[in-house]
């Protein structure tokens, strides 16, 4: 419950600066670069203080962080600048725990409590309450279409990274070894990087054959790349720290005792975690409904904690 809570916090931040890096910068060379750059977070963490063999899970933890990471961040990245944070956010966290939960059932024989059901369905109805966005409806057609199925793919990767990573949390018992989540961070993200330089090649490509990618034309598109880069640097370090290195370092220290079906709906809040800092930086402010959302959404959150003892 605790690490799940504590990758909220972070994926919440992680979700603001992504949101602003992406409009600068595009969202598939956005989301390259802070992997790059977690990546070396994490090797560092790693190779220093953390399990620095690779074992029978690697293989799991690698295809894990293809389609998580991989194709899970790379669609996210693309709704963000499309939708917005809010939006994008809700649409992910609410349809990932769903799918989570059912692959895990499928899979591993992972079943959930009524207790902790109802728990997780609160959380998601709150979270739904709270932030679905009228003020989309005015989004051009295209935008819109291209930004909600970006964000199902997102959905579907985010779901199958968890599950993926739970199996290979099981091979790594089985062998008896132990890996800390920033370690299980770090195999999977090596998949996710890899995954996401071979989609910034394709934009690229596209770019040089002038293909017209919705991606090449971010809201800055006129700022030269020296330029983009003084303005968000700083963004993408933060982004890097607080998404999938610290973030992913406390989702899989989760998903490496609990459920996805527990974990995923906990991650849920994030959107409501979000509330602030988009008030801030974005200047959305708060209905009556989003608080109402959110009494709901926490109170779904005790009632999974007091179900899952």
């Amino acid at each position: 419950m605790f690490p799940a809570l504590l990758a909220t916090i972070m994926f919440s931040l992680s979700a603001v600066s992504a949101t602003r890096t992406g409009r600068i910068m595009g969202g598939t060379e956005a989301n390259f670069w802070r992997l790059s750059l977690a990546t070396i977070f994490l090797a560092t963490w790693t190779w220093g203080f953390g399990a620095r063999e690779f074992g029978s899970a690697f293989p799991i933890f690698f295809l894990s962080g293809c389609i998580g990471f991989g194709l899970g961040d790379v669609a996210l990245f693309q709704a963000y600048p499309r939708l917005g944070t809010r939006l994008s956010i809700l649409l992910v966290h609410c349809l990932a725990a769903p799918f989570a939960s059912f692959t895990e059932w499928l899979w591993l024989g992972t079943k959930l409590t009524p207790t902790e059901i109802a728990a997780a369905v609160t959380i998601l109805v709150g979270v739904a309450v709270a932030l679905a966005p009228g003020e989309h409806l005015t989004t051009p057609r295209r935008t819109l279409i291209l930004g909600l199925i970006a964000g199902v793919v997102a959905a579907i990767g985010q779901a199958g990274g968890a599950v993926l990573s739970r199996v290979a949390y099981r091979l790594a018992q089985d062998d008896g070894q132990s890996i800390d989540g920033l370690s299980a961070a770090f195999q999977r993200i090596i998949g996710g990087v890899i995954v996401s330089g071979i989609a910034l090649l394709v934009v690229k490509r596209a770019a040089l054959l002038k293909l017209g990618a919705p991606e090449l034309s971010p809201q800055n598109e006129l700022l030269t790349s020296p330029e983009k880069w003084r303005r968000i640097r700083w963004w993408i370090v933060f982004n890097a720290l607080a998404g999938p290195t610290l973030g992913v370092g406390c989702y899989q220290w989760a998903l490496q005792t609990t459920a996805t079906g527990v974990v995923l709906p906990i991650v849920a809040l994030t959107p409501l975690v979000v509330v602030p800092f988009t008030a801030w930086l974005e200047g959305e402010r708060p209905s009556l409904r989003s608080l109402l959302g959110g009494v709901i959404a926490v109170a779904g959150a005790v009632l999974l904690k007091l179900g899952s003892r």
